[in-house]
């Protein structure tokens, strides 16, 4: 493999994030050690009946390029995606276990004062609950109980978005994964417009952004805001493409400017997962966000002699092909680092029950199809098949 193909990890970061999990291997996997989230004894009520989740997450390194299209553009509404990004990879993750209403949820934000103003605070904080509003007009219900807002500068070079959020359900409503040879993976797309989306998501959600704003975007940003990225780094591998934010990209019928469509707010699959448990709970063997890893983030779930066979994926949005053609990175890596057009799956044994999801993500507007199957092999992992090529991820 060329020297220039895992520029990730050059960047000071990781898809697989292999160190983090070997880190914490040893530590208690809770009272479903495979599910999607550590799922802890009820804590707060005491009752064996139920369970604790709690899950932190942030927009990650996202906020660097909302950063620069601020400052390029002067939209501070940019920010409000922030905001969903940092919110959705808590909540969304959360859901794959089996929590779709009734969570709380706490921010931690540190901001670098000289650069980041009080009214770049307010957006945020008050787009928090217009998002919290919206979900709620879907059946979820979130409570926001306050955070933390510091002036770090001297740790923060720009500014760093999270949440923490809880939530307490039933133990027998907890989805845990066992998926088995004869399952169907039922992917929904990470791109488009859904229902409860006001313009169109490119897809990429708030995994690899590292990547692609180095990628896509011009080397005026390297010189222009050296606040935007580390000093640690390698300049050869800062700000390595062509384009400005302000290009406009043609999307469908739609021009949209590339700094917003690589900014699209991650999507919430919260109101799609909510439909399905409450008719397929029982049918589902596991529900997987592909973040962190991307395509291959279910491996870390796959019990036994089991290999995931991904051979009818969904188209590769623009934003993908985009990244892959500045780049030059290999599809090895790509769907690797990035959802490459679903940022969910589901896997029933039962093909009436995949059926079924893919019309209920319709329901959404959301394109859903079944992606693959997971087939008995003594070699366990993800293969990725399509268009003459074949990967194999272990």
């Amino acid at each position: 493999m060329a020297e220039d193909s895992f520029r990730y990890h050059h960047r000071g970061v990781s898809a697989s994030k292999d160190e983090v999990h070997k880190a914490i291997q040893s530590l208690d996997k809770g009272l479903f050690p495979n599910a999607f989230c550590k799922v802890l004894p009820d804590l707060v009520g005491m009752d064996k009946e139920y369970c604790n989740i709690m899950h932190a997450d942030t927009a990650g390194t996202k906020t660097s390029l909302a950063y620069i299209y601020w400052k390029e553009t002067g939209d501070i509404n940019i920010w409000k995606g922030i905001v969903e990004d940092a919110i959705i990879m808590n909540t969304d993750d959360m859901a794959c276990v089996g929590c779709i209403d009734n969570i709380i949820l706490s921010s931690t934000i540190g901001r670098n004062k000289h650069l980041i103003s009080g009214e770049v605070i307010k957006v945020i904080i008050e787009h928090s609950q217009e998002f919290l509003a919206k979900l709620a007009s879907y059946g979820i219900q979130m409570y926001l109980a306050g955070g933390e807002t510091a002036d770090v500068g001297d740790i923060v070079k720009t500014i760093d978005v999270g949440y923490t959020t809880f939530c307490r359900i039933k133990r027998n409503d907890v989805i845990d994964i066992d998926i088995m040879p004869g399952d169907y993976a039922v992917g929904f797309s990470s791109y488009g417009t859904a229902t409860y989306e006001t313009s169109y998501n490119s897809g990429i959600g708030s995994n690899g952004l590292t990547s692609a704003r180095h990628d896509l975007f011009d080397k005026i940003y390297r010189k222009k805001y050296p606040e935007s990225f580390s000093e640690q780094m390698d300049e050869k591998y800062a700000y390595t493409g062509s384009y400005l934010l302000t290009d406009e990209i043609l999307v469908g019928n739609d021009s949209i400017p590339m700094g917003k469509l690589v900014l699209s707010p991650t999507r919430t699959y919260m109101p799609v997962i909510k439909r399905i448990l409450s008719e397929y709970k029982n049918a589902i063997n596991g529900i997987i966000h592909c973040s962190g890893g991307g395509q291959t983030k279910v491996s870390k779930f796959i019990k036994g002699n089991v290999r995931i066979v991904k051979d009818n994926l969904l188209k590769i949005p623009e934003v993908f092909e985009l990244i892959k053609k500045e780049s030059e990175s290999d599809w090895e890596e790509m769907y690797k680092v990035f959802n490459m057009g679903h940022r969910l799956e589901m896997y029933t044994p039962s093909l009436e029950v995949a059926e079924n999801m893919i019309k209920m993500a319709g329901e959404f507007n959301i394109e859903a199809q079944i992606i693959g199957r997971a087939i008995s092999s003594i070699d366990p992992g993800v293969s990725i098949i399509s268009d003459g090529y074949e990967i194999h991820y272990k």
